[in-house]
């Protein structure tokens, strides 16, 4: 094996994440990722901070988002030796699921799993994604989990989009954002 070609995290982003001005709209700068998850020494290098900081939070089951959170939280819980729980959009699951709404700007959305395919009662979870907005996504996942019987034990993700208050909506001490994290 080579020796690592990113010092940390916060460095793979910055060298590959490819920024989209006014995009989805004007005045917004879209962070994309695609090009740090298509290298492998950054996408390795991201997945190994993720990995530490869902250790840190007592993880025994990783929870991703859909859809990058899907990437992400599945390359995590490899790298642990744990399980992955695909949180998912409303309507792509058979049922019988279990459902949480949430609100949005312009209306609501909905979480699913799946009813009774999982043991949730008393685990863990971390809950991995690729951004941080507004938090509403990461705060319905909880509601869903803890409704199961799951303890959210922290939430993982690569980036945050500052001035949204999605980090108020959180519990304090359990987030982890690796871009900053590891600097």
């Amino acid at each position: 094996m080579t020796a690592q070609k990113y010092a940390n995290a916060a460095e793979a982003i910055g060298d590959k994440i490819r920024l989209v001005p006014d995009f989805p709209e004007p005045g917004v700068l879209f962070e994309d990722l695609t090009p740090v998850l298509a290298d492998a020494e950054a996408f390795a290098t991201v997945v190994s901070s993720l990995s530490q900081a869902c250790r840190d939070l007592g993880a025994d089951l990783i929870g991703g988002l859909d859809a990058r959170g899907f990437l992400l939280g599945s390359a995590v819980a490899f790298d642990m030796g744990l399980g992955i729980l695909a949180i998912r959009k409303q309507g792509k699951l058979p049922p019988p699921v279990i459902t949480e709404e949430y609100s949005l700007e312009y209306g609501t959305a909905a979480l699913e799993i799946p009813a009774g395919q999982t043991d949730l009662q008393g685990k863990r979870v971390v809950l991995v994604d690729d951004v941080l907005a507004t938090g509403g996504t990461l705060l319905a996942a909880t509601k869903l989990l803890e409704s199961c019987g799951a303890e959210v034990s922290g939430y993982v993700v690569v980036l945050e989009v500052p001035g949204l208050g999605g980090r108020e909506k959180l519990r304090d001490g359990s987030l982890v954002v690796i871009n900053e994290s590891d600097a």
